[in-house]
């Protein structure tokens, strides 16, 4: 019956807010509202290039920004970003969320990043950390000599618990 379809269709976009807990679509929201840079509700071309500028990106390609967009069916307002989240974390492996997270500002794939870029990073930028909580992180994950974090090591155990060498 039609009314069946209609309900089915209802459901589709609503239900997007059913997938996150409160505290998350604020975060996300939160998220959105730094990336819509002129604030005008959706997130497009210029949005993307001003975020990747503010986090240090500078020459990114046009090809890169036009890729994003086409994961999106049309334009981007704040529930079709919380739906494209909610896609690809759907079924997604923390760990790999996580390392993910990380590989956007370690374009070689080096698999770490120097502790510095790290502290003013997670210093500056959302939920901000506090200097105790930079002190804490890398007592437990000490930086090479020469300044590096080995994020790989970091997310391992963040996610298993334990360190890789142990196994």
């Amino acid at each position: 019956s039609p009314k069946k379809a209609k309900k089915r269709s209802e459901g589709a976009s609503s239900n997007v807010f059913s997938m996150f807990e409160q505290a998350q679509i604020q975060e996300f929201k939160e998220a959105f509202t730094i990336m819509d840079q002129n604030r005008d509700g959706f997130i497009d071309k210029n949005d993307l290039r001003d975020t990747f500028a503010a986090l240090g990106r500078l020459n990114v390609k046009q090809e890169e920004i036009d890729e994003m967009l086409k994961e999106a069916p049309g334009p981007i307002n704040f529930t079709v970003f919380l739906t494209m989240f909610g896609e690809k974390l759907k079924g997604a492996d923390p760990e790999e969320t996580i390392l993910n997270a990380f590989k956007v500002f370690d374009p070689e794939g080096k698999g770490s990043l120097k502790k510095d870029f790290v502290t003013e990073m997670l210093t500056t930028q959302a939920d901000r950390f506090s200097s105790e909580e930079m002190d804490q992180m890398f007592a437990a994950f000490p930086p090479d000599v020469a300044g590096n974090l080995d994020y790989k090591n970091l997310v391992h155990v963040i996610t298993h618990g334990e360190e890789k060498d142990q196994e």
